[in-house]
């Protein structure tokens, strides 16, 4: 049934208490649905992953020219996080994308917050600034304003300077925050090469045990990743022991982030990739970053 033991998956529960006590005093056992759910809302068609493909060959290119166009700028007169925002948004318009919400740019302090968005007073981007981008979307069918039916999202986030040499403390944040990301995605490509069942909450565990290592646990404070599909925050597996002890597995053709951050009063450190699982293999669709980018 629609139900989850203590409610961890709480967006999978519709069936109510009584309903539940009903069945188990018939003498039936009341198991979780949430594997079956995953199965039809989350895994995808080879039609899907195409898309998922295509978004990503716009996307990574667009995030990379999004770096260099922050450069000019701030070169040339100056610019904000709101400027560099719409600018992404009309790469998206060209490049036949569309997302359900804008993306993220982020300098300095607010890179520091994980769910932060340019207000009515964005902030400035000049030189010696860190700046955090993340930016999701899916194919549009072209010339419109609407996904290509079934179409699914690539999701990504990248971090960058302005100028000649982030500071020491930027680059060690990187590191520990690559590193960790690196951990879950060689703990997902092992598991699944070998035949293992693994759930959402043992990848979380990878990830999140390589920044405690580091002395920097107390400054990780979201899930590792989550779904994709349709939406950007799809109804599979989610990758979370923080949040709540994801159990649901992994699923062939399911699609996840890993995105791990590190997030510092004066600056805030995520990178963000996506994980294709196949029956025998797992993948990175798209480019790791490894170095923060110079911009």
């Amino acid at each position: 049934m629609q139900y989850s033991p203590n409610n961890p998956v709480c967006t999978s529960p519709l069936v109510d208490a009584g309903t539940v006590d009903l069945i188990r005093g018939l003498g039936k056992n009341v198991v979780s649905s949430g594997d079956m759910i995953a199965q039809f809302e989350a895994t995808w068609s080879e039609e899907q992953i195409k898309t998922h493909f295509a978004a990503r060959d716009s996307i990574d290119a667009i995030t990379a020219a999004a770096f260099q166009e922050i450069g000019r700028r701030v070169r040339n007169g100056g610019t904000n996080e709101a400027e560099i925002q719409k600018w992404i948004l009309e790469a998206f318009r060209r490049e036949d994308l569309v997302a359900d919400d804008p993306p993220v740019v982020a300098v300095n302090a607010n890179s520091a917050d994980p769910h932060y968005s340019p207000s009515n007073a964005p902030a400035p981007i000049r030189e010696g600034d860190f700046v955090l981008l993340d930016i999701w979307g899916k194919k549009a069918v072209p010339n419109a304003v609407y996904a290509v039916p079934n179409a699914v999202y690539y999701d990504i986030t990248w971090t960058g300077f302005v100028g000649k040499s982030p500071s020491d403390r930027m680059q060690e944040v990187f590191r520990v925050v690559r590193d960790a990301r690196d951990a879950g995605a060689k703990f997902v490509t092992n598991a699944i090469a070998a035949g293992e069942k693994i759930a959402g909450w043992q990848v979380d565990q990878a990830v999140r045990s390589t920044i405690q290592k580091a002395g920097l646990g107390d400054y990780f404070v979201h899930r590792t990743g989550h779904s994709i599909g349709t939406d950007v925050h799809a109804n599979g597996a989610n990758m979370d022991d923080l949040e709540v002890h994801d159990e649901r597995r992994i699923l062939a053709n399911s699609c996840f982030s890993i995105e791990p951050g590190v997030y510092l009063r004066e600056f805030g450190v995520r990178s963000e990739i996506n994980m294709l699982v196949r029956a025998n293999s797992a993948e990175v669709t798209g480019r790791m970053q490894s170095e923060i980018v110079i911009i």
